[in-house]
């Protein structure tokens, strides 16, 4: 078995506007849609299918999760954790830091900046994150040490995936 575990950093799909209304509440648009299910077809391809994702409770980021998951193999363990909506990049590592020791790919569904962040930190280098982008990352520490590893840019970048790469 791999000792090292996975991070899948995905940010939500392109959102539209909702005037007046709640920002938590703003839905995919069309576009958004194509992106995520393109999303789970490229991570199915790869073969990464997270064996628990932590998804921002926000409407955007679950139906990018729904659009993902009907792309993917199996039913991962779906935990909607409002703390992911606003949570920043200094948080992230914390509240992903309490994912039991046996899982061993962990996606998150969340929002920029934080999404982006999180990952060039675990990086320790610059990362582009369009909305819809995925980073899959080598995690070589425990879930519990993971605040650890984004403070000194210890993981590794195994693949990665914006919609624009997969256009055309």
């Amino acid at each position: 078995m791999d000792p090292q575990r996975r991070l899948i950093v995905m940010r939500h799909a392109k959102a539209g506007e909702l005037p007046g209304g709640p920002d938590a509440e703003r839905a995919l648009r069309p576009r958004g849609c194509r992106d995520a299910s393109a999303a789970g077809r490229w991570l199915a391809g790869l073969g990464v299918v997270p064996d628990l994702v932590l998804c921002s409770s926000a409407r955007r980021a679950r139906q990018t999760w729904q659009y993902v998951s009907a792309e993917l193999p199996g039913e991962p363990k779906l935990v909607t954790d409002p703390r992911l909506y606003q949570a920043g990049a200094d948080r992230l590592p914390g509240i992903l830091a309490e994912t039991g020791p046996d899982v061993g790919s962990l996606m998150y569904v969340g929002h920029n900046p934080a999404a982006a962040e999180l990952t060039e930190n675990l990086l320790g280098t610059p990362v582009g994150f369009p909305t819809a982008a995925i980073a899959v990352l080598a995690v070589p520490v425990g879930w519990s040490d993971l605040a650890g590893a984004a403070a000194g840019g210890t993981c590794e970048l195994v693949a990665s995936w914006t919609p624009r790469a997969d256009a055309g």
